[in-house]
């Protein structure tokens, strides 16, 4: 039975940290700040920067918040299937959400228990096995992120609602890949950060005792 716990535990501890990286990447808006200037998207538009990032921001609040319904921008008119996208990338924000609220306490219960027995030390090599997976992913990203793109689209969604038409949906014309691309690699930097601390502080409560 204790086995068990302590695998849902462990189980728990991942999912907060892979929710929270996912967190931090999608309400990270300074990264869609600095692609309106590298990729110079007020040139493929009317807008300005100051209009693209009001809309991205109304964008963000329709996906994060589960009482803003209705999704209108006003500079982006959007097709039957574009708004059917966004609906079902409103459903995933809304279970990650829901997987850090519910696994954020067990967390820090676990966390808790392990320093209080001075047993930080269990961090070290499953932060090591956990290290080498985001790495791998990250590896054939960066090989074929088009591959990688398509891939990733085709196994959370059900449908090709997410292949946008331009003219019908003309907000992809302000969502480059390379946006997605630089999401992916914050999402992985975070992630691998995590890991690094958890397993840096592991390390450090050995060195402490000896």
């Amino acid at each position: 039975m204790k086995r068990v716990v302590r695998f849902f535990q462990w189980v728990s501890l991942y999912l907060t940290l892979v929710s929270t990286a996912i967190l931090i990447t999608i309400n990270s808006t300074w990264l869609y700040r600095i692609t309106i200037d590298r990729e110079h998207l007020t040139t493929v538009t009317t807008l300005s920067k100051a209009e693209l990032l009001q809309e991205y921001h109304q964008l963000l609040a329709y996906l994060n918040f589960p009482w803003v319904r209705t999704l209108s921008l006003a500079s982006f008119p959007m097709s039957e299937s574009g708004l059917q996208h966004f609906v079902d990338v409103k459903q995933l924000f809304f279970v990650n959400h829901l997987v850090f609220i519910i696994t954020l306490v067990p967390t820090f219960w676990f966390v808790y228990q392990l320093v209080r027995t001075r047993s930080e030390w269990q961090f070290i090599r499953p932060m090591q096995v956990a290290m080498v997976i985001p790495f791998v992913i990250a590896c054939l990203m960066i090989a074929g992120f088009d591959r990688f793109f398509i891939t990733f689209h085709e196994l959370l969604f059900r449908n090709a609602d997410w292949v946008f038409d331009p003219r019908t949906d003309p907000i992809i014309n302000v969502l480059p890949e390379t946006f997605f691309f630089a999401c992916f690699v914050l999402f992985f930097v975070c992630l691998e950060g995590f890991f690094l601390l958890f397993y840096l502080f592991g390390r450090w409560s050995v060195q402490r005792k000896r």
